[in-house]
């Protein structure tokens, strides 16, 4: 795998441009789903030209549901003859072509276009149901328990930060579901900073010594879960997670979510048999050899969003790769407009 890690992560880096570039073409003209539908065009277009034999384990929708990029679709190599591809690795996959459809819609920050991939089996199959999280950078890696009280929690992230809880600043998505934790967590003396989307960006954000984020808080979805794990392993941070079953503590109609026996139905179908499982980094992402990329679509706290100019375009974007543990900020422009076009950095 180590071949595959250094040659792929280029070509999943001309996959997440192409998404970003595209959504961002879309971003502020209110159309949500149709910044989400090109997003997913270019990514798919892309991957297929990508020597692997890809599995898609977190995308779209699960097979029938969705006509790109679903569950358990193949992708990758299909410019090449089967005999070719008979040599390429066998890849997992997980995609988010556009993390943050409502961002990019209203022109907000922080829309990003991912992938995360691995050797086979590295990640994992997760539906698209709702999970309880918590993220952490390295420094306070060992001292959570998503089980635990929130404010034992902000006392051992303080304690091995070497600062107070009222130093701590967390980030939490804004729903309704949400209203005990945030409750709990400025009872306990810490500052909150709301977001109204996007916990996959947030939660890299909570692992990365700089943004002023030291940990994200709260439910959000298992396929973003399993995303961010690809992420904070690569940044040896620390990501703990359960499945929430209960409508109860979604705050949702009931009428709203799938009956609890087609849930179940699912994870079983996805070789999860213990749904009260609280899983680590490892268990989300037990891949050795995993690549994460993100490409910025709007501006944010890690990743600048796609910039255009008259004869051509900028990315910037984010490659980390788990064995050789090297992290790359990568910028590119995209010349275009001929012989006499002006390249702007």
């Amino acid at each position: 795998m180590k071949k595959v890690e250094r040659d792929l992560s280029l070509d999943f880096l001309r996959v997440t441009e192409a998404a970003a570039i595209a959504a961002a073409k879309t971003m502020g003209k209110g159309d949500r789903k149709h910044s989400d539908h090109v997003a997913v065009e270019a990514m798919r277009e892309v991957l297929d030209t990508v020597p692997m034999r890809g599995k898609i384990v977190i995308g779209e929708g699960e097979r029938d549901e969705a006509p790109m990029l679903y569950i358990g679709e193949e992708v990758g190599g299909k410019a090449f003859s089967e005999e070719e591809r008979a040599n390429f690795p066998e890849v997992d996959i997980a995609v988010d072509p556009l993390e943050g459809t409502n961002l990019c819609a209203l022109g907000a920050n922080n829309a990003i276009s991912v992938i995360a991939a691995s050797e086979k089996g590295g990640l994992l199959n997760a539906p698209d149901i709702y999970m309880d999280k918590i993220v952490v950078g390295p420094s306070s890696r060992g001292s959570i328990d998503i089980e635990a009280p929130v404010k034992d929690n902000l006392k051992n992230i303080a304690r091995r930060l070497g600062r107070d809880i009222e130093d701590l600043t967390v980030i939490v998505l804004d729903r309704p579901r949400h209203a005990k934790l945030i409750q709990e967590i400025r009872e306990a003396g810490a500052r909150i900073r709301l977001i109204s989307d996007g916990d996959l960006s947030a939660g890299i954000s909570a692992a990365v010594a700089g943004t002023n984020i030291h940990a994200l808080m709260g439910i959000g979805g298992a396929p973003e879960g399993v995303l961010t794990a690809a992420a904070i392993k690569c940044l040896n941070g620390e990501m703990q997670a359960k499945f929430v079953l209960d409508p109860e503590k979604l705050g949702v109609d009931k009428s709203k979510i799938p009956p609890i026996e087609k849930v179940m139905e699912r994870l079983e179908s996805m070789g999860i048999n213990n749904p009260n499982k609280i899983y680590d980094t490892n268990d989300l992402a037990p891949g050795r050899k995993i690549i994460f990329v993100a490409t910025g679509v709007t501006d944010g706290a890690l990743l600048r969003g796609v910039r255009f100019f008259g004869t051509g375009k900028r990315t910037h974007s984010l490659v980390m790769t788990t064995e050789n543990k090297i992290i790359r900020f990568v910028d590119t422009v995209y010349v275009e407009g001929g012989a006499d076009a002006v390249i702007r950095f």
